[in-house]
Order: structure tokens, then sequence, then C-alpha cells
């Protein structure tokens, strides 16, 4: 997914001659923390409320680069790239230029969310397994062939190193809801098993049998 695919281009803009109360207006009236500006249908920055309402106390303008952030992305770039950008500064919404430095629209960050839910496959069921290993250790190929084995399959992938420890902790997204057999497997192969969100056979069993029990007692 790159960010062209994320746009929303009817997103309001400031201009250098707009005063900070009106921006901070605007901000109030679309529910944002920040907008992007610009000069002759140029991006020129980024303004964020926090420093509008100490440039209205000290009169300041938008224009002063003292106010004005050079966070951007250019739309052809991969999305990634524009949630590292959004989460280290803490964006409400990110502008997104072409090459030529024209705004050609925003990432809002409510909107990426959503975006982000939907290409993890948080809408379809399945079970997630975080598991912990050394690198030297990690192998995707024997990961989808454990997995195979219990007849399913890896929808989603991701990892990363943990500082701490040095590990690489792997999170699992499989297209079945009941996992105690493919946990099982993990742990015979000395993967650790940090967390599970499934269901597992035995509470399957259990449920069955006290229906089993209810039907019994109603004849």
């Amino acid at each position: 997914m790159i960010v062209s695919q994320l746009l929303n281009t009817s997103f309001p803009t400031l201009n250098f001659s707009d005063k900070p109360s009106f921006a901070l207006q605007l901000m109030d009236d679309y529910d944002v923390l920040h907008l992007p500006v610009l000069e002759e249908e140029k991006f020129v920055g980024l303004v964020a409320k926090e420093d509008l309402i100490d440039a209205m106390e000290s009169d300041m303008h938008l224009s002063d680069p003292e106010i004005l952030k050079r966070y951007r992305i250019h739309q052809d770039e991969h999305f990634l790239s524009a949630l590292r950008l959004i989460a280290e500064h803490e964006l409400s919404l990110l502008p997104v230029v072409s090459a030529q430095m024209e705004l050609v629209g925003v990432i809002l960050t409510k909107e990426f969310l959503k975006s982000i839910s939907t290409f993890l496959g948080n809408d379809e069921k399945g079970a997630v397994i975080v598991l912990e290993t050394d690198k030297r250790n990690f192998s995707f190929g024997e990961l989808s062939r454990l997995v195979e084995t219990n007849d399913a399959y890896i929808t989603q992938l991701n990892t990363y190193t943990e500082a701490s420890s040095g590990l690489v902790v792997i999170t699992l997204k499989i297209n079945k809801i009941e996992v105690s057999a493919i946990v099982a497997t993990f742990q015979r192969y000395d993967y650790i098993v940090r967390h599970f969100y499934g269901e597992e056979e035995y509470a399957n069993e259990l449920k069955e049998n006290y229906q089993h029990l209810l039907s019994y007692l109603n004849m």
C-alpha cells in the first residue's frame, strides 16, 4: 500500500496571509492539531496547534520559520514511512506532496489507523499467536511449515527485535480460531509462546459436553 492510496484530497489548508486565530478555529472545526501551509500553491510547512497558541501571544505570523515544520511525505512512498513520521512526531495529519512540492492531499491519522487495521487483516477471523526466538533461529519457512502441519496457514506475520533481550518477537495471525494444537507444535520445537488469542480444544469439548448434559436433563 503506497501513500497515494490513503489520500484525503478535500482537507483545508492555510496560507501565509492567514492569521493564527483563523488557523486555530479551522483546527477546532475539523478536529485536528495540525494543518498544512501553502505559498503560491506550494507546500511550505506544517503548523501545530500548540505553536499557534504561542504565536498569538507573541504576535507571530504563519510565515515565521519557528512555527513551520517540514514534515511531509512523497505520494509514491510506502505507507510504513508515513506511519513512522506520524508516530515519531505525534501528528494528527501528514501532508502528502508531489515531486514539485505541490500539496496533493493529506493522510488523516484517524483514517490511517482504519487502513492499517484492514491491511493487518483484523477484519478477518483467526487466532493470533505471539512467539519469541533467537535471531539465528528465526525462519519464516519453518514457522509456515509448522502451522501447515496443523491444517492452517499464516495470513499475517510481523516481527520486531526486543531491545532489552535481543530476541525476535513474532506475531502470527492464522486462519483458524482453535489454536491449542498449533501452540503445542511451537512449544515442541522450542519456541516460547508469549501469548495466544483464540480458542482451545478443551474449551470446545467442555462446551460440547455441557450441551450434551443439558439435552440429557431435558429428556
